[in-house]
């Protein structure tokens, strides 16, 4: 995913009310810039760090520009929620998804019982491209992971009721004979693989244990970030 804007660069000043973050651009304005990130943000934050914001021209919005990443060790660490879905979607498109390369008539946002799934897409029964009446659907929950402890990426970096409730939901589209996935967006290079934060949120991490033992798929997507897009880099394996 190529940035349609070029961005602008400038350094952290802070992040405050979780949506707003200051920051102050090389040509000495101060800006205020919207923050779609609503978790702690814990390590992935840095005052003064580099940053980069896309330009909005939307007159609706108050704030004038969008915060996309921020450099952290010497890392581009993509910190904009709304881009793994789209990524998600578009890499599943390509068949850079081992496991989920056979997926067709993709769509976006739908609804199953009382929860509503980023991805839906079916599995053709009679093999790749030759839809049948027994065609298998697949819905697929994307979230985005940013928060590093060592090598590892985990989630989540706040306690999530949401979260819970749609690895439940899952558990049930699986019961019901299709196949069931949560697929996790590493927006950071300084991790080797995945693991929930039992720490932060140990009865999210139980719901992904119980899920995964209930056959709901798992599939971890490391993103590479830099100023230019966001591309897809490697699967990364998942430790309880």
């Amino acid at each position: 995913m190529e940035f349609k804007k070029q961005l602008i660069h400038g350094h952290l000043i802070k992040r405050y009310k979780r949506f707003l973050a200051d920051v102050l651009l090389d040509d000495g304005r101060s800006v205020t810039a919207h923050c779609t990130n609503s978790g702690s943000m814990k390590s992935c934050m840095e005052e003064g760090a580099e940053v980069y914001l896309t330009p909005v021209d939307d007159p609706k919005r108050k704030t004038r520009f969008t915060w996309e990443m921020i450099m952290i060790a010497g890392e581009w660490v993509g910190i904009n929620t709304s881009h793994p879905n789209a990524l998600a979607f578009q890499w599943i498109q390509e068949g850079l998804i081992s496991g989920l390369e056979n997926l067709c008539c993709l769509k976006r946002e739908v609804t199953w019982e009382d929860s509503r799934f980023d991805i839906y897409g079916e599995e053709p029964a009679a093999g790749p491209g030759l839809l049948s009446a027994h065609s298998r659907g697949c819905f697929i929950e994307v979230k985005n992971v940013s928060l590093r402890e060592g090598n590892k990426a985990l989630f989540p970096d706040a306690v999530t009721t949401r979260g819970r409730k749609h690895l439940n939901t899952l558990i049930r589209v699986k019961q019901s004979g299709m196949r069931a996935v949560m697929l996790y967006v590493v927006q950071r290079m300084d991790v080797a693989l995945f693991s929930p934060a039992r720490e932060i949120d140990p009865e999210y991490a139980s719901a992904l244990e119980e899920a995964i033992r209930r056959g709901v798929e798992i599939y971890v997507v490391q993103a590479r970030v830099s100023p230019e897009g966001i591309a897809f880099n490697r699967m990364l394996p998942y430790s309880a």
